[in-house]
């Protein structure tokens, strides 16, 4: 069987529960904004030495998927997140605790690993607005409002922790304005 379909050849595409829809419709443009993000964190945990950041990662990453499959219209239960938010503010504590005090913005960059969880960190933030746009627009959907709370806390923790990851990964040559 063939990867192509030709359906979205006219630029639209399925959801979950047989529908079309525009390709440039918030729906789309959120889980696939996701699904960009998920990429890169595949990309940053080839690059990653440690075993334990990369298997977080991949963690991730599931998550990740599970948030796009409720953004095309799944019903599927994600109030585990909430378990890994608590996770992302254990992380970003303990990584606060041995990191310079910041008393300046921090201008992307620092190390190769450092700047690419400064990408992981920008495309999560435009995530998060392409999510809170939907959520927040008059489009019709059916994702209740825990699952809509939990997804946005989700990525704006998310993209606090890769902030503090590509700290970490700067090898202290952070640069500042």
């Amino acid at each position: 069987m063939p990867i192509y379909t030709k359906t979205g050849d006219k630029g639209t595409t399925a959801i979950f529960g047989g529908g079309r829809v525009s390709k440039a419709h918030p729906q789309v443009n959120s889980y696939g904004t996701i699904d960009e993000l998920t990429s890169f964190i595949g990309l940053v945990a080839a690059l990653v030495e440690e075993v334990e950041e990369r298997e977080f990662l991949t963690t991730v990453q599931g998550d990740l998927y599970k948030m796009m499959g409720i953004m095309a219209g799944a019903n599927t239960p994600i109030t585990a997140l909430d378990r890994q938010i608590d996770e992302f503010e254990r992380r970003i504590d303990a990584l606060d605790r041995t990191l310079p005090k910041l008393t300046r913005f921090i201008l992307p960059g620092g190390s190769v690993l450092a700047g690419w969880f400064h990408v992981l960190r920008a495309t999560c933030r435009r995530a998060e607005r392409e999510v809170v746009a939907f959520f927040t627009s008059d489009i019709p959907h059916t994702i209740n409002d825990d699952s809509q709370r939990i997804m946005m806390k989700y990525l704006n923790r998310l993209s606090d922790l890769f902030f503090m990851m590509a700290r970490k990964h700067s090898g202290g040559n952070e640069a500042v304005t």
